[in-house]
């Protein structure tokens, strides 16, 4: 599945592309870096986030975070992973960030035309037959980004490891127009 506009024309694409750019991408960030580093100043920051706010976000290159909420360096957590989902790993991170450094808030945002919305758990199974060993993680696709935020914001408030689930707020960014929708917890009546 790719979701890119800018897929690898076959094999030989990254060979075509190193010719063309001198390297591979990742020399190319390395470069940039470099680049970087040569004005550099340490800001002196500590570890925990100026706000006391993790977000935790999908991983799509069309969401940028830090412009869409305004945020500068040193402001927040950000975690991310395929959808924006609350796995243990992220529990595991949220854990982290509120006992160790300090985060009292958490908003989760997924995003509009999720590449999680378009496969099933079924990948799983073809991973399995691909490469003769089945994932020990759950691919946690979904059809309705809502309803994937609520039991996102469930499973933060209902997490006997996290200290602060009062400000856990849930969010759509909409990938066309930039603006986040909230999503409210469904009703308990």
């Amino acid at each position: 599945m790719s979701t890119s506009t800018h897929s690898p024309a076959g094999p030989s694409a990254p060979s075509a592309d190193r010719a063309r750019t001198g390297g591979t991408v990742t020399d190319r960030l390395v470069e940039a870096n470099t680049r970087y580093a040569a004005g550099f100043e340490d800001p002196g920051m500590d570890a925990k986030p100026v706000l006391r706010v993790a977000v935790v976000a999908c991983m799509d290159a069309r969401l940028d975070l830090h412009d869409a909420l305004g945020l500068s360096l040193g402001d927040c957590h950000t975690i991310r992973n395929a959808g924006g989902v609350v796995t243990d790993d992220v529990i595991r991170s949220l854990t982290i960030s509120q006992r160790a450094l300090g985060t009292r808030s958490v908003i989760l945002i997924h995003h509009t035309n999720c590449g999680l919305e378009s496969i099933t758990e079924e990948f799983r199974q073809e991973l399995e037959v691909e490469v003769g060993q089945r994932p020990v993680w759950a691919v946690e696709a979904y059809k309705d980004a809502d309803q994937d935020v609520r039991q996102s914001m469930q499973r933060v408030r209902t997490s006997p490891f996290l200290l602060h689930t009062d400000d856990v707020r849930g969010f759509v960014f909409d990938v066309t127009s930039g603006l986040l929708r909230e999503i409210f917890p469904a009703s308990s009546s």
